[in-house]
């Protein structure tokens, strides 16, 4: 996979590609200062090349991966909002609403965190 066009392309359900797309243009609308690099097939979200978030699909859930800490950070917001998750991602079914809320406060929390770092993942 070379590039989120590309990775829209492989969506075969067109409902969920909307909503991927949608969810796509409110990150970049919101942080605009934010890169999309494709890695491991995945699209995700850098900032000054540090890793911030990553969205997938899958056949019955969206997958948002901001990394172990933030979802431990997050775990009891995450629920609250009728989430499952693994240390690894949070499942939004197809049926769910996006809490752009609590993803906006996770998408910050990283962007703080990382705002000095200077490598892709955290140790």
């Amino acid at each position: 996979m070379k590039d989120i066009n590309e990775f829209f392309s492989s969506i075969n359900e067109p409902e969920h590609r909307e909503r991927l797309e949608e969810l796509f243009e409110w990150t970049m609308k919101t942080y605009p200062q934010f890169s999309v690099v494709i890695k491991w097939n995945q699209p995700m979200f850098t900032d000054h090349g540090t890793f911030i978030i990553a969205y997938s699909t899958s056949k019955k859930h969206l997958s948002i991966a901001p990394e172990t800490v933030t979802i431990s950070t997050f775990k009891e917001d995450i629920e609250k909002s009728g989430y499952q998750h693994t240390d690894n991602i949070i499942k939004i079914t197809w049926e769910q609403p996006i809490d752009y809320s609590l993803l906006k406060k996770i998408i910050d929390f990283n962007v703080q965190e990382k705002i000095d770092y200077t490598k892709f993942w955290r140790e």
